[in-house]
């Protein structure tokens, strides 16, 4: 989720129920953290509580040290990423590729916890492969090293985000852990939540690319779970005032250029169940302009209102 779940993002999804969020993954080399990209990326005193920060590496000794800085500029949480299945990642052997060898596992763990007195979290896939699922052992590993929770993608590295999530693995890890347990993977439903809640057993869910355009999803999960019965869906007003929120926000944060840059695949995620969005498709995603942006959005809602469509199924 790095360069959707920046704070703007974060702050958004908090005020819609989220629990927790969790900042942008960053490189444990903090030599890379000059550049424009990561500097966005680092945690900020005035981002919502608790400040989770998660770091991605493969030497203990790095990892130490970005979890050391992280907490000096105010993370309130480490977590550390065993679970990214993406090319650039992996061919460094971080992220899920660390999952092959539990010995380096092991020693990452261990730098990490002793470094820094915050809690140490873990985010893992299921194994290097449906042939090689290692989970249940890493997780007896992290927690007897000192790993306070683990979240848990339902596949594994080889699998990226191909099929079906499988939630047994995590189920056998919250049978054999005293640590809570996040299940993770193809979540994008308040039924879906609560069916996997019940099925594994797990302390909460992990909603990633579900969010995205729809952060009302945290909200209509808590209440389906505690009323057994669904949240009505967001009005157009409700739709109309949380992106202009967010739009604003990326503006102050990116600044107005590079801020309508980044508001376009959120435009996009937003309102791509509208029917009427293909109308105004191409000119909210084609402009630069921040003011033309949002007047374009409130055209977009003002005919949306107007010609009374409900979103496309």
């Amino acid at each position: 989720m790095a360069g959707i779940t920046d704070t703007v993002y974060r702050k958004i999804c908090m005020q819609l129920g989220a629990g927790a969020t969790v900042a942008e993954m960053l490189t444990s080399d903090i030599s890379m953290w000059k550049s424009a990209k990561s500097s966005e990326r680092l945690i900020r005193p005035s981002d919502p509580e608790p400040r989770i920060v998660q770091i991605a590496g493969t030497a203990p000794n790095m990892m130490a040290m970005a979890a050391q800085v992280c907490v000096d500029k105010g993370a309130q949480i480490i977590d550390i990423n065993m679970g990214c299945p993406a090319k650039k990642v992996c061919k460094k052997m971080a992220g899920s590729a660390l999952l092959e060898n539990e010995n380096v596992v092991a020693k990452i763990l261990e730098a990490v916890v002793n470094a820094i007195d915050v809690p140490v979290t873990l985010k893992m896939r299921t194994g290097v492969s449906p042939q090689k699922r290692n989970a249940v052992r890493i997780a007896r590993l992290a927690e007897s090293i000192g790993i306070q929770a683990l979240a848990i993608h339902g596949r594994t590295r080889q699998c990226l985000y191909r099929g079906e999530a499988e939630f047994e693995t995590i189920k056998n890890v919250k049978n054999v852990v005293d640590i809570p347990v996040i299940a993770n993977g193809n979540i994008n439903s308040p039924e879906i939540a609560k069916k996997i809640l019940a099925f594994t057993e797990a302390n909460a869910i992990m909603i990633g690319r579900a969010a995205q355009g729809n952060p009302w999803i945290f909200n209509q999960v808590n209440y389906l779970i505690k009323n057994n019965k669904k949240l009505p869906t967001p009005s157009l007003e409700e739709i109309e005032n949380v992106m202009q929120t967010h739009l604003d926000g990326l503006y102050v944060h990116y600044g107005s250029e590079k801020g309508v840059r980044v508001a376009r695949k959120h435009i996009a995620w937003y309102l791509k169940k509208f029917t009427s969005y293909a109308m105004f498709k191409n000119v909210l995603l084609q402009t630069d302009n921040a003011m033309q942006q949002q007047k374009l959005l409130k055209e977009f809602f003002k005919y949306s209102q107007a010609d009374n469509r409900e979103l496309a199924a």
